[in-house]
């Protein structure tokens, strides 16, 4: 049992990590680390948005420093964004349901990291202000119902659209996580809502985690390599949820 909990911590450190260093603050693959433990659902969704306020916030800042945020590009996303996830967080969903829906969104998370490692942007098109917040509203919905921040989606969505570069999309994805975490656990909460009693722990691991990847990724190196380990990790979790 103690060997799983260090497994455990061990993943959470590198899943923390790896996502932090794309501007990400991890919730899909926190989600995929509890469903492989077999952690209740109704542990799972607030504990996820929780790790992902200290890790997107931590990302988003090394990002801002490296003048890599689009603030004009981020505002309709996020007033879209954030009374959806918040309604979202409201939203009960059925166990059985929501293992199916977390199995679909991890399978999405997969595929970004595998077709999305390092996809370059050699023109920067002008974004489109009511496009922005029909994404943004579609999927601060979806990230208050799930338990993610929906960075997971709305990077790749960025990048097919040319409206960033990698490093904007990382900014303004960690800063989309942020605002849609605290939305949706605001929503969680006016439902009542359980934590870990490892709660704290689980927060300095990714805390870690998270600085080091976000400074990193910020600044140093790409992870092509072990972001596609990630993405194995992804697509187990994926199957194991989607053939319950």
């Amino acid at each position: 049992m103690a060997h799983d909990i260090y497994l455990f911590y061990g993943l959470l450190l590198l899943v923390a990590f790896l996502y932090s260093s794309v501007g990400h603050g991890g919730a899909s693959g926190y989600l995929a680390l509890m469903a492989i433990f077999s952690i209740a659902p109704n542990v799972m969704k607030p504990t996820a948005l929780l790790l992902n306020l200290f890790v997107s916030g931590t990302s988003f800042i090394q990002f801002y420093r490296g003048n890599h945020f689009k603030y004009k590009l981020f505002i309709p996303f996020a007033i879209a964004s954030i009374p959806m996830a918040f309604l979202g967080g409201l939203i009960l969903v059925d166990g059985t349901i929501y293992k199916k829906m977390l199995g679909g969104f991890l399978l999405l998370a997969a595929i970004r990291f595998l077709v999305f490692p390092n996809f370059k942007v050699t023109e920067i098109r002008k974004s489109n202000f009511a496009l922005s917040l029909l994404i943004g509203g579609v999927i601060g919905l979806l990230s208050g119902m799930i338990g993610i921040g929906g960075g997971i989606i709305l990077s790749p969505v960025l990048l097919l659209l040319k409206w960033t570069d990698q490093k904007q999309t990382a900014a303004i994805s960690a800063a989309f996580i942020f605002v849609n975490s605290v939305a949706g656990l605001a929503g969680q909460l006016t439902k009542g809502i359980h934590f870990s009693v490892d709660m704290f722990s689980y927060v300095a691991v990714a805390f870690v985690g998270g600085m080091l990847g976000a400074y990193y990724g910020a600044h140093r190196f790409k992870q092509t390599v072990l972001k596609n380990v990630l993405s194995i990790v992804l697509l187990f979790a994926a199957i194991k949820l989607l053939n319950i």
